[in-house]
């Protein structure tokens, strides 16, 4: 009987509850869509970021950074300070955890080429298209760490010592010698255009420091936090040495995913408010046109709380069946944002489901207040026709 009275309900009232219906929709489509952002959100930013390239980096106090001309020709600024590859390196893959995307570590010279000077960095060519995935190429990168013949260069520098993809070049660095060919030309659009790349060993063979590294470059996913907490263990595991995080970065990182978060969260809640609303004008006007049905229900026997309990399954059922047709259309909003956005689809979290129609069916409840006015309907004044 119960369920035969509530379909009756939902059947007489087709047309007050169609807008109900498509309002609980259309904010449930949203907030589902919010909600799958803010579940991804984190994975998205921490991507875009990573794009900025490396955010920790390891060096002996003091030292010299990236291809400082100053610092690293002899005579104008003194030797850079120097660290042991084997140390460092073991004590990195000691400490290593999945969120560590690339590494590389550096040595920089100041060679000739074409009796010309240029910066040479010396590093894990391999490295280079995780560490800076924003970088354009001109030829190939170089996928081998062993690849010892190959180089890649930067467009200025290119240009300055007439190479291209596919042509010698050969670096002298105190009467020391390499033969290499250019495998690539870097646009990297930042000093990096004046650099010539080679394979950490080439490097180390024309500075005769075999075995030594300058800086080393660690890109590391996830939050400000995570990556202050992976750098705190590097640096307790390396006494002696700046482990630095990027401050900037990872600041800014942390900084724009809470104010994301919170921008998501004030969203959700002035949606369900809103619907909440529309929910409680449509009950409003359905327990105006009602009172005659509940005086009867009344004047059968019926006890009010077992009236109200019938009108409340009936939002419930709104709520619900709102809250799940628009987790699929939120699916698709969600999707669409991630394209648009993020140039990749978010990925759908099934939980979402649950929970958005979990919410929904609370605002249709909650807009249901005016039912309560149902409570002093008198039997006697509606079969008397007041």
């Amino acid at each position: 009987m119960f369920g035969r009275l509530l379909w009756r309900l939902l059947r007489g009232n087709r047309g007050r509850l169609a807008v109900a219906l498509v309002s609980v929709a259309s904010g449930a489509a949203v907030i589902s869509a919010l909600l799958n952002l803010d579940f991804d959100i984190e994975r998205k930013l921490t991507q875009e970021f990573r794009s900025l390239g490396a955010n920790v980096t390891i060096a002996r106090t003091g030292a010299a950074r990236g291809g400082d001309l100053n610092a690293l020709t002899p005579g104008l600024s003194g030797s850079p300070v120097l660290m042991d590859q084997d140390v460092v390196l073991h004590q990195m893959e000691q400490a290593r955890t999945p969120d560590v995307a690339a590494a590389a570590p550096y040595l920089y010279i100041v060679a000739r080429a074409e009796e010309k000077p240029v910066v040479v960095a010396g590093t894990w060519l391999d490295q280079l298209p995780k560490l800076e995935p924003t970088w354009k190429m001109q030829g190939n990168w170089i996928a081998a760490r062993e690849s010892e013949a190959q180089c890649l260069v930067g467009r200025n520098a290119a240009r300055q010592l007439h190479v291209e993809p596919g042509g010698p070049l050969e670096l002298n660095y105190l009467g020391r010698r390499e033969q290499l060919r250019v495998a690539g030309v870097i646009d990297a659009g930042s000093a990096e255009d004046n650099q010539v790349f080679v394979t950490l060993p080439v490097a180390q063979r024309l500075a005769g420091l075999p075995g030594r590294i300058e800086i080393v470059q660690v890109s590391v996913s996830g939050t400000a936090g995570g990556i202050s907490r992976y750098a705190s263990r590097l640096a307790s595991s390396l006494p002696g040495y700046d482990v630095r995080p990027l401050r900037q970065v990872t600041e800014a990182e942390g900084n724009l995913l809470n104010r994301t978060r919170f921008l998501i969260v004030s969203m959700v809640v002035l949606i369900l408010v809103l619907t909440a609303l529309c929910v409680l004008a449509t009950m409003a006007a359905l327990a105006m046109e009602r009172r005659a049905d509940v005086g009867l229900m009344k004047a059968l026997g019926g006890s009010m709380s077992r009236i109200l309990r019938l009108f409340l399954a009936e939002v419930s059922v709104l709520g619900a069946a709102g809250g799940l047709i628009g987790c699929v259309a939120g699916m698709a909003l969600a999707h669409w944002l991630g394209q648009r956005v993020f140039g990749t689809p978010i990925q759908p979290r099934w939980e979402i489901f649950p929970l958005t129609i979990a919410l929904m069916t609370g605002v249709a409840l909650a807009g249901a207040l005016p039912l309560r006015l149902l409570g002093s309907v008198r039997p006697a004044v509606i079969l008397r026709g007041e």
